[in-house]
């Protein structure tokens, strides 16, 4: 099997004059997706992925490098890419909303010269597996938001593309949903030869659990590409420690510590959960003492095994928000 990506020094940036610097939304970016892989794409909101993956989909072109999609080069052949792919964002507003779901799927398949009686059989089968049948004939403007996007990733799969962008598809599911779409997309690409999915992500269970590699960018640049497993494993030489504590504002005090090598929070609603990475587990009272003497109470302390989560806070030095 080849590579269906592949960015060789991909540079892409944004305005610039004689007055002011161009802004750089990629820089140097070496990355290779092969064929049949699930590959994960993780990096906080401005980190360039949605960049990235505007050029890979022939919607943007890179300032300077080299990019190739299933063999053919983005800027000579986007004619004989897009046919073959196809991408799906999270809380997209896609479709007519005069039109019902059927016809607003059926239109997209036509798009791309699917056989009407083809288009037809599989907007069945994937309205089924994605419990929309009995919305079929609904109105898009009625549905809620949850269906419209579950119909954004029937939209998505109906034409059989060899390679999709799934930019955050769970985005704003409920548990149920996010599993179907998890599992649909997991047997789609290994129970058919040649298909790949490049799978941005803010959930690192959801990468952890589905993908094959992981790349994590930051600041337009590629920082780490391994398997989840392997980027667990060379987490480890860090200590890892989860913080529940009552609401607490200093959060760029601790980044300050000697020895933490980053931090991500969550709010919660009458307490916060603080994960550390640290390099030694003798760092973690220095932690406790600025908590403390803030006037925050601390409700519960943990060490926790290497997640993905940890990797990314200890490349990126904060969480994905």
């Amino acid at each position: 099997m080849g590579n269906a990506i592949e960015c060789e020094a991909l540079t892409r940036t944004f305005g610039g004059n004689k007055k002011k610097e161009p802004i750089v939304a990629l820089d140097d970016v070496d990355l290779e997706v092969k064929e049949g892989e699930l590959f994960g794409l993780l990096g906080p909101n401005g980190a360039g992925k949605t960049t990235l993956i505007k050029i890979l989909a022939t919607l943007l072109l890179p300032t300077s490098g080299r990019v190739s999609v299933l063999g053919y080069d983005v800027r000579k052949d986007a004619q004989k890419i897009r046919p073959r792919i196809n991408m799906v964002s999270g809380g997209e507003v896609s479709g007519y909303g005069l039109l019902t779901v059927r016809e607003n799927l059926w239109m997209f398949s036509q798009f791309y010269g699917i056989p009407s009686a083809e288009a037809k059989k599989k907007i069945s089968d994937l309205l089924e597996t994605f419990s929309l049948s009995d919305k079929a004939y609904a109105k898009v403007r009625t549905i809620s938001t949850g269906q419209r996007q579950r119909m954004n990733v029937v939209r998505g799969f109906v034409t059989d593309p060899e390679l999709i962008f799934l930019d955050e598809p769970t985005l704003g599911l409920d548990v149920n949903s996010s599993r179907v779409i998890r599992e649909y997309i997991r047997n789609w690409v290994k129970g058919r030869k040649g298909k790949t999915v490049l799978l941005t992500t803010h959930y690192m269970m959801e990468a952890d659990e589905l993908c094959d590699r992981v790349a994590v960018i930051d600041r337009g640049r590629i920082l780490a590409c391994d398997s989840p497993q392997n980027l667990k494993r060379s987490a480890r030489k860090a200590s890892s420690f989860s913080i529940e504590t009552t609401p607490f504002e200093k959060i760029d005090v601790l980044k300050e510590i000697a020895g933490v090598r980053g931090v991500s929070t969550e709010a919660l609603e009458d307490r916060i959960v603080i994960r550390v990475v640290v390099d030694e587990e003798s760092v973690i009272s220095d932690v406790v003492s600025v908590i403390i003497s803030s006037g925050a109470k601390i409700l519960s302390l943990a060490k926790s095994e290497p997640t993905l989560e940890d990797v990314f806070i200890q490349l990126v030095g904060r969480g994905l928000v």
